[in-house]
Formats: C-alpha cells, sequence, structure tokens
C-alpha cells in the first residue's frame, strides 16, 4: 500500500504586523479585551496576492523536500480569497513554480481548506493516479474586513504554509482521516457577497462577515470532537498515544476546549495564533511550519491535527511524521517588502469604512 508522506514544507508570513493596540486607533477595543477573547496579540497583513503567498510556500516547501516542481504532479490551492473564481488561482502558482505537467486546482471549503486538500492529494497518491503533490494554505482575509464590527474585525491575518506530498511504502503522512459538515449551521459564519449571487456590476461591493460567536464555538468544538473521535477509533488510538496536537488556529478558547476533552496537556498542543490570528486554510500549515523550525515536531511522532470553518465543515486527521524533521534545501526565493506602514497599506479598506486614515497615517 502506498501513503503520502510529508517530505517538504514551507511558509510565508508577511512582515506587516497589525497589533492589538494598532487595531485600538481603528475600533474601540484594547489589547486586554481582544486577547482575553481570542488569545491573538497581534496578525500579519499582506501586500501581496493570494497566489503570490502561495507561490512562495510552495518554493520553500519544494527545496525543504529536495523536489525539482517539473516532477510535481498536481497542485492544490486551498483558500478562501483565491484572486480569482476563473481562471483557478494554481494555475498561477503552477506556472510562477514551472510545474509543467502538474495539474492545478483551488479547493473552498473555508478554514479546513489546506485539510480537506490534504485529504483528496492523499487519497489520490494511494489510488496511484499521482506521486508528487504540493498542497498550499494561503489566505488574504485583510481585505475582508469590516472595520464597523467591532467584534470580529480582529480575528484574522493573513499567510500562507504549503507541503509537499511524496508516494512513499513506509507508513507516513496523513494516515487516517474524517471529515464532516455540522448540519443547518452555515449561516452562522458568512460572508455575503463574496462571490457571484448576487452578481455586482460596480465598484460598490460592501463585505461584512457575519459572526455567531456562541453557535460558531459549540458548532466547532462538537464537529471537531466527533471527528477526532472517529480517527481515533479507526487507528486504534486514545488520546495517550497522540505526541503533538495540531488544531486550527481561530480561537484559544476552542483549543482550550478541545484539549480539555481531550486531556491534553497544552504543552502537547501547538498554539501561534497569539503571533499570527485565525490565517483561516494557511492556519495549519503555519502552526506545523513553526514547530518543525522550533524542534517541537520530532522523528516518528504521532500527530493529531483538527480543524473546522465555515459551512460548518469540520474534520481530523492523524499524521505519522516520517524521520526527517530538517529541510533539505533552503530557497533563496523572496518577496520584497511593503514600503510603507500598516496603516498606509490598508488606508483604502479604512477609507470605505469611513475611518479617518489621515489620522492613522499621522499617528504611524
Amino acid at each position: 500500500m502506498k501513503y503520502a508522506k510529508i517530505t517538504g514544507w514551507g511558509n510565508y508570513v508577511p512582515p506587516l504586523l497589525m497589533t492589538n493596540d494598532d487595531m485600538s486607533q481603528i475600533v474601540d477595543t484594547n489589547d486586554e479585551w481582544i486577547f482575553s477573547r481570542s488569545g491573538i496579540r497581534q496578525r500579519h497583513y499582506a501586500h501581496v496576492s493570494t497566489g503570490k503567498m502561495a507561490w512562495l510556500a510552495c518554493e520553500r516547501a519544494l527545496a525543504a523536500a529536495g523536489v525539482s516542481a517539473e516532477d510535481v504532479d498536481l497542485i492544490i490551492l486551498g483558500s478562501t480569497s483565491p484572486e480569482e473564481i476563473c481562471p483557478n488561482t494554481a494555475s498561477y502558482i503552477k506556472n510562477e513554480l514551472g510545474a509543467k505537467k502538474a495539474a492545478a486546482f483551488d479547493l473552498n471549503s473555508a478554514c479546513t481548506s489546506w485539510f480537506y486538500g490534504v485529504n483528496v492529494a492523499t487519497d489520490m497518491i494511494r489510488a496511484g493516479s499521482i506521486s508528487k503533490a504540493l498542497v498550499v494554505g494561503s489566505e488574504r482575509i485583510s481585505l475582508a474586513m469590516d472595520w464597523q464590527k467591532r467584534e470580529s474585525c480582529f480575528l484574522f491575518g493573513d499567510g500562507a504554509g504549503a507541503v509537499l506530498l511524496e508516494a512513499s511504502d513506509e507508513r507516513a503522512g496523513l494516515v487516517s482521516s474524517h471529515m464532516s459538515c455540522v448540519p443547518d449551521s452555515r449561516e452562522c459564519l458568512h460572508l455575503p457577497s463574496w462571490g457571484m449571487s448576487p452578481l455586482h456590476y460596480t465598484d460598490d461591493i460592501f463585505i461584512s462577515l457575519n459572526f455567531e460567536g456562541q453557535e460558531i464555538f459549540k458548532s466547532a468544538v462538537k464537529g471537531m470532537s466527533d471527528s477526532i473521535a472517529n480517527v481515533l477509533e479507526r487507528e486504534g488510538l486514545t488520546p495517550d498515544d497522540i505526541d503533538l496536537f495540531i488544531p486550527h488556529q481561530a480561537n484559544i478558547r476552542i483549543i482550550q476546549a478541545l484539549a480539555k476533552r481531550l486531556n491534553f496537556s497544552i504543552d502537547k498542543v501547538v498554539v501561534r495564533i497569539d503571533e499570527y490570528a485565525n490565517t483561516s486554510a494557511a492556519s495549519i500549515p503555519l502552526a506545523l511550519c513553526d514547530a518543525l523550525t522550533d524542534g517541537t515536531i520530532k522523528p516518528g511522532m504521532t500527530i493529531l491535527t483538527a480543524t473546522f470553518g465555515a459551512g460548518l465543515t469540520c474534520g481530523a486527521g492523524i499524521i505519522k511524521w516520517g524521520d526527517r524533521v530538517s529541510p533539505v534545501n533552503i530557497s533563496d526565493e523572496n518577496i520584497p517588502e511593503f514600503e510603507g506602514t500598516v496603516f498606509d497599506l490598508m488606508a483604502d479598506s479604512f477609507t470605505h469604512y469611513g475611518i479617518d486614515a489621515k489620522h492613522l497615517l499621522t499617528k504611524a
């Protein structure tokens, strides 16, 4: 039986920071209020597109694996914020990489998109239809912030994370998974007009996130818990057999609730929401890359992951790590930094929502 071993990993984190103190200049809030409710201290905002961030994360994943782009069979972009609906953004990534023979498609299941993409690529490798796949989660959610909504505008950040999966006889990679969708919970996390229905023929598009926090919390914890129970039972494992837990980084309270249900010590949980906020489809691969960089992931570890997103899509999986935790090579590719402050970057967005951008620029 073939497995889809993770042999490469890479990320891109935009250098511009929007701290909680910065956020307090835009809306009526403060660091203590945000951190106590979410665990977030800051978020990174991108000055380049979803596709550009994804390209660099993929370049770094290929270098880490020591694999040429020309050998890649498939590229899957998991994202809620692709550059266009047609053509797909994955085709842009393919062309930028020079992955000439690769098929390419986007997958959108909101925050679960990267995990669902890993499921799809893993099953294709097991079926023998491909042997190498890049799966990248990339998001520029800062474009969709409604600065009039104090309860949700601070939650999201930008970034990208990617893995390379390769066919292997070694039992490694995503060895068991479960995907689900909580019924009748679709409207509690919703971006109306983030698409083609209704069609808009002017530039006057008002994007505003519908966010029902209590309902999301309840549905997310139950949905992820059910998926976790499914994969643990399928693998004949108990929580004691798990070496590391890498959950979707949406809210520290959700992470803590899951850890409590599993009787996990927080030392076994990778928490990066303080650094990145909720980066949607990029959140798990970003946390995974950090855990490799800082030495948290060890050879042979049994890793549990769980995720949820708008829909409400849910899922969980068991990842068996291989014997290599260091990159084969380091890519020299990079993205030039933005010349200005985060307030310069977001000036048009602030103005759209009636915020005095000039005042903010003066303060910066």
